[in-house]
């Protein structure tokens, strides 16, 4: 069963990036963009016999990849469905940026929690939880140093990549997201990443 979702999951990456990859809106946001995801899966495949991840974090970084790539495609302030969203709600900015955000909480704090649940002494608790959103924030702003670097490198042929759509808060507003998922995540999510690690047990 397992076999069959990582193959699942391998296709919809792969159809996806297919996908990004065909005429996006900018390409060399597009490469920007997507380069995580791209990196991403060579490291997934030489672990993965190594050192399988259990199969709620393969979805979640499928996922994570999913939301990455088509940003890319579109770059993110203008994914048609969000720019409907924001004609319909009546707001001055596509929101499809706060998803890619939150995301970039979510998703690292759920890998960061498995890491240090297999790797390392530390118990579940206070001092997990703390290091886990202070990690998912240095994640955070990391990469909005990276943003930063790359608008001042090229200029204005990075603006879609920086993505501030006019919003003087803006990289303060996206570590804040990145928190708020790294929280829901650890909230809403650890039962279930415990039970997908007790399998991941069992199958050894």
């Amino acid at each position: 069963m397992s076999t069959r979702l990582h193959i699942t999951l391998l296709l919809i990456f792969s159809i996806t990036t297919l996908w990004s990859a065909i005429h996006p809106l900018d390409p060399f946001t597009w490469w920007l963009e997507a380069l995580p995801a791209l990196f991403a899966l060579p490291i997934l495949g030489f672990t993965y016999c190594r050192f399988p991840f259990s199969n709620l974090t393969y979805v979640l970084i499928t996922t994570h990849a999913v939301i990455l790539l088509v940003g890319a495609h579109y770059t993110y302030a203008e994914v048609p469905l969000f720019n409907t969203i924001r004609d319909w709600l009546g707001t001055t900015r596509n929101s499809y940026d706060g998803v890619g955000h939150f995301a970039q909480g979510f998703i690292p704090a759920i890998i960061l929690r498995e890491l240090l649940l297999r790797t390392s002494p530390l118990p579940r608790g206070k001092w997990m939880i703390t290091i886990i959103l202070l990690s998912c924030l240095g994640i955070s702003g990391g990469y909005e140093l990276l943003e930063a670097i790359v608008s001042i490198s090229v200029g204005g042929n990075a603006d879609a990549f920086l993505g501030t759509q006019g919003d003087i808060w803006d990289t303060q507003k996206d570590m804040a997201l990145a928190l708020v998922g790294a929280v829901c995540a650890l909230a809403f999510m650890s039962r279930l990443h415990d039970q997908s690690l007790a399998k991941l047990a069992n199958r050894k």
